[in-house]
């Protein structure tokens, strides 16, 4: 399990775990998925028989903004290490996890996997969207060259226990969470947020993705990528409501329109995977508490990343 320490891979770890499986997990003090022969090595002396890989460089706008060499190059590297190791280990499945970020700016909605490539991206992003871009390659080439069953899943925005928090480089819900909690605990009487709040997005809690994963490494076998998703969108707007009133927020909401919003709109056709027998069971406001709750506590202990 790559990136086994971030959201996305402890959820998974901990339900390929319930699943009955053993669970290896790799982070950046058990190997350095940038250093190709350490990665190798350590893949041929486990020899596992699936590998996950929720390993990535991640961030919100102004990250991915400021820093798109990293972005691009650090995810570029650590996924094809991870690749070329599992490949001369003879890993028999490799599911690699991207972003719905790879679609176009402008993509007609709700999005197919077929739609990849088929225009501009998001700019404020497209460093990240062509690495990812570019391990949904790395993953077909390997089926095509070698006959492998690898499989890529593309997750919308993801949420939950074990966040990034950190304003300068979390997505847009954990941001909200940490500045509606803190304005509630101290009192303050207004928040001020990026951009306009009209884009439209989806979320999904990273529990329920970890069950299409671990559904997905069983069942499905193809070189079409998964999209991986609710298929209901809210605005910005519309979530920061919801956040706010989670926390118990009761100041005002103003908007700083001279930042970025991002691609306008953005939600996934998730058919192919429900077709395999999953869908979605924790709705947003559930998802939006529990996280609250687990956010307060776990900084209680000083254990948030931010």
């Amino acid at each position: 399990m790559a990136g086994v320490t971030g959201l996305a891979g402890s959820a998974i770890a901990r339900a390929l775990q319930l699943n009955g499986e053993e669970v290896i997990g790799i982070h950046r003090s058990v190997v350095d998925l940038m250093d190709s022969g350490a990665t190798t090595d350590f893949i041929d002396r486990i020899k596992p028989s699936l590998i996950v890989d929720a390993a990535a460089k991640v961030g919100g706008i102004g990250a991915n903004n400021e820093f798109p060499v990293e972005f691009l190059g650090d995810n570029v590297t650590m996924q094809t290490n991870l690749m070329r190791a599992a490949h001369k280990a003879d890993v028999e499945k490799f599911v690699f996890l991207g972003s719905s970020c790879i679609y176009p700016r402008d993509c007609p909605q709700p999005i197919k996997e077929e739609y990849l490539m088929t225009g501009p991206l998001e700019p404020t992003n497209s460093a990240y969207a062509v690495a990812k871009i570019a391990g949904i390659e790395l993953i077909n080439s390997y089926r095509k060259e070698y006959g492998t069953n690898w499989i890529s899943l593309m997750p919308t925005n993801l949420y939950g226990p074990g966040d990034n928090f950190d304003l300068s480089t979390s997505h847009v819900l954990p941001a909200f969470i940490r500045r509606f909690v803190e304005a509630t605990e101290n009192g303050d009487d207004k928040v001020t947020l990026w951009g306009s709040g009209a884009p439209l997005r989806e979320f999904l809690h990273v529990d329920d993705l970890a069950q299409a994963v671990v559904l997905a490494s069983q069942k499905y076998d193809s070189k079409l990528h998964l999209n991986v998703g609710t298929g209901e969108e809210l605005s910005i707007k519309e979530l920061a409501g919801k956040v706010a009133h989670a926390a118990g927020f009761l100041g005002k909401i103003d908007w700083d329109p001279t930042k970025p919003d991002g691609t306008p709109r953005k939600v996934l056709d998730v058919s192919l995977v429900k077709a395999l027998g999953w869908k979605p069971t924790i709705t947003i406001d559930e998802g939006i508490a529990s996280t609250i709750a687990w956010y307060k506590a776990a900084n209680s202990r000083g254990e948030v990343r931010k």
